[in-house]
């Protein structure tokens, strides 16, 4: 296995990072971090298995991971090469007019991140890349809007390819929407300030993030776990605001308004229904 915490110092100063994929066959890639956007260019036979979708590939690839969508990667064949860019959404984007990299076909829960890579494409690619870890060991002024330059030729180049279409639509699909879900709910947690409140609070602000249906998210979420969308939200909810609670000295009105409540009245009304007590109650109890 193949753990990329090595590179999460520098990942959190710069915003970027790029190196090549050694020759590691048989190997199962488990990335240690799920916080920045990943470019592989890769050669050799793998099964990628990305939200409902699995996809099986022989030759280069140029996958395109997005940090909210789990994914798992089987390398199949005794060799595979190639090179491998992350980065995060804020490095990227710089401008209020960008489009959010979410919404980008080759990013967004709907859309194919893989794409079959001929050989002349491949070294194109490989030219890029290659310059890409070159200009990363420089003392360039001005080396993060090049790497952004790098960075938009591929997905550029990218968009003008045919999308992969050898794909596997599981009868687990509603499992691997599940995995999104959770994933996604679970991640916006533990709450460390708050002047960044709770974003995701509803079935409906899920669905919208997740660009599905509200309906076929429950369907998906109740047929794999027997509880409902809106029941694990507010279990998370309420299982943040007791160790808030109990572990910050942040007054109530701070705490229900990291969690996403406009008024102090409504989140103790809800923690009462939830849990029988008040927060008042429930902090004094630990003291």
């Amino acid at each position: 296995m193949r753990q990329l915490s090595q590179f999460n110092n520098e990942l959190k100063l710069k915003g970027f990072n790029v190196f090549q994929i050694e020759s590691d066959g048989a190997a199962t890639r488990i990335y240690s971090r799920k916080d920045f956007y990943k470019i592989c260019l890769t050669t050799g036979k793998s099964k990628i298995h990305y939200a409902d979708r699995s996809f099986e590939q022989e030759g280069t690839i140029l996958f395109f991971g997005n940090p909210h969508i789990p994914y798992s990667w089987e390398t199949i064949s005794t060799s595979y090469v190639g090179y491998t860019c992350l980065f995060s959404e804020g490095f990227f984007k710089t401008s209020e007019r960008s489009e959010s990299l979410p919404h980008s076909p080759l990013f967004k829960i709907g859309g194919t991140p893989i794409l079959k890579i001929d050989e002349p494409q491949r070294l194109f690619l490989n030219t890029i890349f290659q310059r890409m870890i070159e200009e990363q060991k420089s003392d360039y002024a001005y080396k993060g809007d090049l790497m952004r330059n790098y960075i938009n030729l591929i997905i550029h180049e990218a968009l003008k390819l045919q999308p992969s279409e050898h794909f596997d639509q599981h009868k687990n699909a509603a499992a691997r929407l599940t995995s999104v879900f959770l994933e996604l709910l679970e991640r916006q947690f533990p709450i460390e300030s708050s002047d960044n409140p709770l974003r995701l609070r509803t079935a409906q602000d899920f669905a919208h993030h997740l660009h599905v249906h509200v309906n076929y998210l429950n369907r998906a979420v109740k047929e794999v776990t027997g509880k409902s969308t809106t029941t694990h939200i507010t279990e998370r909810i309420v299982s943040e605001a007791k160790a808030l609670l109990q572990h910050t000295g942040w007054n109530i009105a701070d705490i229900a308004y990291a969690l996403g409540f406009e008024y102090t009245t409504y989140f103790n009304n809800f923690f009462k229904k939830l849990t029988g007590t008040n927060p008042k109650t429930l902090r004094l109890q630990e003291v």
